[in-house]
């Protein structure tokens, strides 16, 4: 089992930062990819970004990119999604979420979400 909590949501103005991280335990071999997902009131969740074990491979959905960047901490067991220049539309709660392998698979493991609200 893999236990996923995610942390850094909040209230923010439009054009601002928040920082999400993502902390992992238990079976850390089942985070060798890992992703942000959003899922905004009404809506289907949607991908918002992954990474795979070394950092080097990354993948952003088209509404995020250059606003939004995925980093992890292997040490620490932590993948952060930094997001800059806030827009209303980014208002979601935010889910990470682990699978074995970045190419393949299904995510296997989710957080319980953290809330972004971006005002105008």
């Amino acid at each position: 089992q893999v236990q996923l909590v995610e942390s850094g949501g909040g209230l923010v103005q439009a054009g601002g930062s928040l920082r999400l991280s993502c902390a992992a335990s238990g079976r850390t071999g089942s985070t060798y990819a890992m992703g942000w997902f959003r899922q905004a009131p009404g809506k289907s969740r949607e991908f918002v970004a992954n990474i795979n074990w070394s950092g080097a491979s990354t993948y952003y959905a088209t509404s995020v990119k250059g606003r939004f960047t995925i980093t992890r901490d292997n040490a620490k067991n932590t993948v952060y999604l930094q997001m800059n220049s806030l827009k209303p539309e980014d208002t979601a709660v935010y889910y990470c979420a682990s699978k074995a392998a970045y190419y393949s698979g299904s995510y296997d493991y989710w957080g319980q979400g953290t809330q972004v609200t971006v005002s105008s």
